[in-house]
C-alpha cells in the first residue's frame, strides 16, 4: 500500500515536472551536450561526415593569438559596460523617484531603448558615429572638441559599441532601482535622520544596502547580457577595424560561419560557457559579503 502511494507521489510530481523538463532538456542540457560533442570533432558544418580530434580544437585555439586579443576585448567590452550601466541606471532612478510632470513620459523615453531591437538601434548609431555627417562629431565641434572616427578606427570602435550598449541598458537598469528605490522602509530614513545622518551617510548606510539585491540581479544579467552581445557588434563593426571589437562571440561566429570551422567554433562557446559560470559563481559567493536580503 505504501508503495502504491509512494508511486503516486512519484508520478503526480513528474506530472508537474515534465512540462518544464521537456524544454529545458530539448534547447538547454542537449544543446550544450551536442555542443561538447562537435568541439571534440573537425566537423566543417558543410560534409556530413568528420573525424574526432579529441583536444586539438582546444590546443590550437589557446595558440591562437586572436583567441587572447578577443578574451581581452570581451573583458573591456564587459567591465565598460557593465559598470556605467550600473552606475547611471542608480543615478537615473534617483533622479526619476519623485513623481513630478511629464515624469512617466521621461521614463519611457529612456526605456524605449531596451525594447527596440538591437538592429534597429545599431543602424541608427551607424549613422549617427559617420565621422562626416553624424550627430556625435557635430555635437563634439560644437564643444569645441576634436572629431573621432568611431567606428572606423581601431582606437575608438570599442568605445563607441559600448556607449551604444550602455544606452540601449540604461532604461532597464533604471526601471529595478526604481521599484526597488520604493521599496526602502522610509522608518529607516528618518531613524537615521534622527541619529544625524546626511543626505550621504543615509544614501551609503540605508539605501545602497536595501537595493543590494537589486544591484546584484542587474550585475549578473548585464554581464551575461555583455558577454552574449553579438548584434550590436556585427551592425557596427563587425569585429573590426583589425579585430578591435573581436569578443569570444563573435570570434564563434567568425569561425563557424566564415572559416566553417566548427569543431573550433564550439570549443570557443564551450570556453565561453565555463567563463560565464566561473564570473557567476564569483559574483554569488562575494556577494554573501555585500548583498543584504
Amino acid at each position: 500500500m505504501r508503495k502504491k502511494i509512494s508511486f503516486r507521489k512519484v508520478g503526480t510530481v513528474w506530472l508537474f515536472v515534465l512540462p518544464a523538463l521537456i524544454p529545458l532538456i530539448v534547447f538547454w542540457i542537449y544543446p550544450i551536450l551536442r555542443s561538447v560533442y562537435i568541439s571534440f570533432t573537425d566537423w566543417d558544418y558543410m560534409s556530413p561526415t568528420y573525424n574526432f580530434v579529441f583536444l586539438d580544437n582546444f590546443i590550437a585555439l589557446f595558440k591562437d593569438a586572436r583567441f587572447y586579443d578577443a578574451l581581452w576585448n570581451t573583458i573591456v567590452f564587459t567591465v565598460g559596460t557593465l559598470i556605467p550601466t550600473i552606475v547611471l541606471g542608480l543615478l537615473l532612478a534617483l533622479l526619476m523617484q519623485k513623481a513630478f510632470k511629464g515624469s512617466g513620459i521621461i521614463k519611457f523615453i529612456l526605456f524605449s531603448p531596451w525594447i527596440t531591437p538591437t538592429v534597429a538601434i545599431s543602424i541608427v548609431w551607424t549613422w549617427i558615429y559617420d565621422p562626416d555627417t553624424g550627430i556625435a562629431n557635430a555635437v563634439l565641434e560644437f564643444l569645441h572638441l576634436p572629431a573621432l572616427q568611431w567606428i572606423k578606427s581601431s582606437e575608438t570602435a570599442m568605445l563607441a559599441v559600448i556607449i551604444v550598449t550602455v544606452w540601449k541598458s540604461l532604461g532597464y537598469a533604471m526601471i529595478f532601482y526604481l521599484s526597488a528605490l520604493e521599496k526602502v522602509p522610509g522608518e529607516l530614513y528618518e531613524a537615521s535622520g534622527l541619529d544625524g545622518a546626511k543626505s550621504w551617510q543615509r544614501f551609503r548606510d540605508v539605501t545602497l544596502p536595501c537595493i543590494s539585491p537589486t544591484t546584484f540581479f542587474l550585475v549578473i544579467i548585464t554581464m551575461v547580457s555583455s558577454l552574449q552581445a553579438y548584434d550590436q557588434i556585427q551592425i557596427l563593426t563587425q569585429g573590426g577595424p583589425s579585430g578591435s571589437t573581436r569578443t569570444l562571440l563573435y570570434m564563434y561566429y567568425q569561425l563557424g560561419f566564415e572559416e566553417f570551422n566548427m569543431g573550433q567554433a564550439t570549443a570557443v562557446a564551450i570556453v565561453m560557457i565555463i567563463l560565464t559560470v566561473l564570473l557567476s559563481a564569483i559574483q554569488f559567493t562575494a556577494s554573501k559579503k555585500w548583498v543584504h536580503y
